[in-house]
């Protein structure tokens, strides 16, 4: 007889950052936004998978949305909403936060916002800037995010890395000096710094049980909820290659995209999940 795992008291927040292959960061060298219309796109199918995934674990998660996806796939938005999920901001044009002035965040969040609401039927209180790209040199983002009518951030990764990261940033949710509640994705504290252990290339990259001892120990050691996230097109193997990326590129995005559905459903049978504006409902309120 197969043991049943005990998935613990701690709920923790599954989320995902809407975006096709072609949208990362790590393309954008080699692909320019003029393009985006003429590529294949694999968004659509991947989210319904996704979305198939999360009804047979009965789990809602949080999808952050970029606005861009949203306006060319309506009824992609309206699934999410429709199957109980959160949709949340990715901003509209998959641009770092970094990149932009203040008043080029405000018009993209803005524009995102008021196209997720209009699709969407419901309000946005989320938004996660794309490549996790709030760090101590644009910590102003988060008085524009707040003044957008967003009610949450989660866009600080206090980990180091070399396209973003703050490591002296709290590890667990905190308030910006807006008032806008961070909840940043979730790292380890283990020989003196912050390890990731929240998904994305890292599950790929990593095998699947240091992911889930991470989340275990966050859960049981800390008493902390988890902030999980992936993206649609690391379930697919099957996508279309940028052969003129850099190596570096390619090996972080093409890593073991064969098994990472397998992967997610042992994690979503393994651990409670949740959307993000409820796993923190006490503390938005």
């Amino acid at each position: 007889m197969r043991k049943v795992e005990d998935k613990g008291s701690v709920i923790n927040a599954m989320s995902i950052d809407v975006e096709d292959y072609f949208q990362v960061a790590a393309f954008a060298p080699y692909i320019d936004r003029s393009r985006w219309d003429s590529m294949e796109c694999r968004v659509e199918r991947n989210v319904m998978t996704i979305l198939d995934m999360l009804d047979r674990h009965d789990v809602r998660a949080t999808f952050f949305t970029l606005g861009w996806i949203a306006e060319r796939y309506p009824h992609l938005v309206r699934e999410i909403v429709k199957r109980g999920h959160e949709l949340a901001s990715h901003g509209y044009a998959h641009l770092r936060a970094s990149d932009q002035t203040p008043e080029e965040l405000r018009e993209d969040l803005a524009r995102a916002k008021q196209l997720l609401e209009d699709i969407g039927g419901v309000g946005i209180l989320g938004y996660r800037a794309p490549s996790f790209s709030i760090g101590n040199n644009n910590l102003w983002a988060h008085d524009v995010i707040a003044e957008t009518g967003h009610r949450y951030s989660s866009s600080v990764y206090p980990i180091a890395h070399d396209h973003y990261g703050m490591p002296a940033a709290p590890r667990f949710a905190w308030r910006a000096s807006s008032g806008l509640l961070e909840i940043p994705p979730s790292s380890l504290r283990l020989i003196g710094r912050n390890l990731p252990a929240s998904g994305g290339g890292y599950f790929r990259l990593l095998p699947y049980g240091v992911s889930s001892w991470g989340i275990n120990h966050i859960n049981r050691m800390e008493g902390q909820a988890c902030i999980f996230y992936f993206h649609p097109w690391e379930i697919d193997p099957e996508q279309p290659r940028i052969h003129q990326a850099d190596i570096k590129s390619r090996f972080r995005h093409y890593l073991n995209l064969d098994r990472t559905a397998a992967r997610l459903d042992r994690l979503l049978a393994r651990f409670r999940w949740d959307r993000v504006d409820r796993v923190f409902s006490e503390t938005l309120t």
